[in-house]
């Protein structure tokens, strides 16, 4: 299952909710994408667009090693992996696609929306929490807003949308009646 959408939209903490109500594994872009530069997770990079940390090819670097720990998860017998991302490109959602299919696996791709007041109090939220993993903050939204690749209805049949602006438990009673346990 892949969490996805524009910052602050409520993908991260659906995600790992989910993975935790279900006992499985859970990669967070914001988390990987630190390790793989070597640095703790709540070390703020408030790098630029496409800056630092953020660019293309590290995001694909990123990306790929979410990919190759849940092929790794699945070729231990793992039922269910959560991967948590904006993927915003529908070439990255694509490739999430492509892996499922070698494994033989059924991808569901969860697009986390809320509306932009609630963005901004959520970011207003993550920027005085000194536990905060994730670097979005309102220009990067406003990049996103531009830039991202909504799921296109006619050819991503895969992807179910969420107002997360409900609460956690709502929306995770909505998704086990909706897709039922994993097991």
């Amino acid at each position: 299952m892949v969490f996805f959408g524009m910052t602050a939209s409520g993908k991260s903490t659906l995600g790992r909710a989910w993975a935790g109500q279900n006992r499985a594994p859970y990669y967070n872009t914001d988390r990987v994408r630190k390790e793989l530069a070597g640095l703790q997770a709540v070390d703020r990079r408030p790098d630029g667009v496409e800056q630092g940390i953020y660019t293309q090819v590290f995001t694909a670097r990123t990306y790929q090693t979410m990919l190759e720990r849940a092929c790794r998860d699945f070729a231990a017998g793992a039922r269910l992996v959560v991967l948590d991302g904006s993927y915003g490109k529908r070439t990255d959602r694509d490739r999430v696609r492509a892996v499922a299919a070698a494994l033989g696996v059924k991808c569901v791709f969860l697009f986390c929306t809320c509306g932009e007041g609630e963005i901004r109090r959520r970011l207003a939220m993550r920027a005085r929490d000194p536990e905060a993993v994730s670097d979005g903050r309102w220009e990067i939204y406003l990049h996103q807003r531009q830039t991202f690749e909504f799921p296109d209805e006619a050819n991503e049949s895969d992807c179910i949308r969420l107002d997360t602006e409900q609460p956690v438990e709502t929306l995770l009673q909505w998704l086990t009646a909706r897709l039922g346990d994993p097991d």
